[in-house]
């Protein structure tokens, strides 16, 4: 009873968006709107905001995945009910906004860890919209083969993923296009090809506005300085890092701060001003700690443990490496964690004196790559 009252509440709350939306059109082109035109009949208004209030939980779910994938899982849902009860036009159109809406269903199960669920819901979404018929101006037929991408990528399968972007990009929408660049930019990076994220960044940031959102602006500098720090081109990463600084501000977001100081100690580390970088990571550590981000603070940690290394502060390190293994044993990521072990009896962290600054530098870009591929393992 409880659920059936929060998706009324939503679909509710969805329609109104729809209905004042539409309304400010309608003034914004002199139209009147306190009835409806007498040449649009009642039914294709109905079909109109029933599509459209798809589309609004289907953004919802956008903006809900990365905080609470769980929840995003819940509102897919409904908009996958919500889109079988299109009623506008022929099937070919509902059949194509049952498909868009599985999408987003899909991606959401991606987020949550649910890699067969999100798998069987594309095929669903694939074959729906092929049997589908999209109305131009509608819905961005780009955003599933994006959403997509992203699993693809997940799946360490670069090549398709990049081409689910290509084909995203021919069919977006020009105000998605930066969206769509920034996923592609996260693909390179995850398969080590850098430059061309920066290129791909350089691009997305001539499709931004003046008056785009300030979430989508701190998205793609972050992102261009993260990749400016894989090819050691520390000075243009600093460049960048006021401007972080101001926007992370301004989100309200304190994890944004958090991680725009990581990138601080990340530059400080490559301009060689070591001692600024140890206070900057130090605090970064301790901030993920609290926040239970395991594999954020193991990575600050490998990177602060170089540092140390680099110093010849060996207890030091020995501290990092017993103070992450008990954090990850407690969260139940040991396996993943301990890519220092030589053998299946090893269940201890190394000595201090037998870790180099090396080993501590690949370990750090083994983890990184991990926290997107669990199925990775050190190769030493």
């Amino acid at each position: 009873m409880k659920a059936d009252r929060e998706e009324e509440r939503i679909v509710r709350a969805a329609a109104g968006a729809v209905r004042h939306a539409l309304a400010e059109v309608a003034e914004a082109l002199g139209l009147s709107v306190e009835r409806p035109s007498p040449a649009v009949p009642a039914s294709a208004d109905r079909g109109l905001e029933s599509w459209a209030i798809c589309q609004r939980i289907c953004e919802e779910t956008i903006r809900v995945t990365p905080k609470d994938a769980a929840r995003a899982v819940e509102l897919a849902q409904l908009a996958v009910r919500v889109a079988s009860r299109v009623s506008e036009g022929e099937d070919g159109w509902r059949s194509y906004v049952e498909g868009w809406a599985w999408a987003h269903l899909a991606n959401a199960r991606r987020v949550a860890d649910d890699h067969d669920g999100a798998e069987k819901a594309f095929a669903i979404s694939r074959r729906l919209r092929a049997a589908g018929t999209p109305v131009a101006g509608r819905l961005d037929e780009g955003r599933p083969l994006d959403l997509e991408a992203s699993l693809r990528r997940c799946q360490r399968r670069f090549p398709e993923a990049l081409a689910l972007h290509d084909r995203a990009l021919r069919l977006s929408r020009p105000e998605g296009l930066v969206y769509v660049l920034l996923d592609k930019a996260v693909t390179f990076e995850q398969a080590g090809s850098y430059e061309k994220a920066v290129e791909t960044l350089t691009e997305a940031a001539r499709h931004v506005g003046m008056n785009s959102e300030r979430r989508l602006l701190f998205g793609l500098r972050f992102n261009l300085a993260v990749n400016r720090c894989h090819l050691g081109h520390w000075e243009e990463a600093g460049a960048l890092l006021p401007e972080l600084r101001e926007l992370a501000a301004s989100l309200g977001n304190d994890l944004d701060l958090v991680r725009v100081r990581w990138l601080e100690g990340k530059v400080a580390a490559g301009m060689g001003a070591r001692g600024e970088a140890i206070a900057a990571l130090d605090g970064v550590r301790g901030a993920f700690t609290e926040r239970r981000l395991p594999y954020d603070m193991a990575l600050a940690s490998l990177e602060l443990a170089t540092l140390y290394l680099e110093e010849g502060r060996t207890a030091e390190v020995r501290g990092l490496a017993e103070e992450m293994l008990a954090i990850f044993q407690a969260q139940g990521v040991l396996s993943t964690a301990r890519p220092w072990r030589r053998s299946s009896s090893s269940t201890a962290p190394p000595r201090a004196d037998t870790v180099t600054a090396d080993l501590a530098r690949r370990l750090a870009a083994f983890l990184d790559r991990a926290r997107h591929d669990l199925r990775l393992r050190f190769e030493g």
